[in-house]
């Protein structure tokens, strides 16, 4: 079946099923006060746009866009379902929120991932598609498990 991306409900039972996963993934490596990671009903706030991959009605992935301010928007909540890694599920996914940040008019779109080891696979994604480190924003603070990074939409 071919891979569909759309809007959708971060409560229902086969999505919360991977964000629990994502949420566990978090907590394992990261400490407490440095992990930022979104729970389900969070993700439904207002100024949270939440977008899953399927092939049919199997989750492959998800990954949500928070609007900072008018021209700011964070990226939330990216995770790929472990047996679907490495088949491009994740960079479509970045590749939607990046089009769909593009569509909203944003200059700039940021993202706090972890600083372990565990998470350089997103780091890496993150820099093929053009983001570079950056400073804290939208209220982090500096921290040796966050690394920060930012994409220049206006380019």
């Amino acid at each position: 079946m071919p891979l569909t991306i759309r809007e959708d409900d971060p409560t229902l039972p086969e999505v919360a099923a991977l964000l629990k996963v994502h949420l566990v993934h978090s907590v394992q490596h990261s400490p407490p006060e440095s992990m930022h990671a979104l729970d389900m009903e969070a993700l439904r706030s207002p100024g949270i746009t939440f977008w899953t991959a399927r092939s049919g009605p199997v989750v492959l992935g998800c990954g949500a866009l928070k609007e900072l301010d008018n021209h700011h928007g964070e990226i939330k909540s990216m995770h790929t379902a472990e047996a679907s890694r490495g088949r491009g599920i994740g960079a479509r996914i970045l590749a939607h929120i990046v089009d769909e940040a593009r569509h909203r008019h944003y200059r700039r779109l940021s993202l706090e991932t972890g600083s372990m080891a565990e998470f350089a696979p997103a780091r890496a994604l993150y820099s093929r598609f053009g983001f570079r480190d950056c400073e804290p924003f939208a209220g982090y603070r500096e921290d040796p498990n966050s690394t920060f990074m930012t994409l220049d939409l206006t380019a």
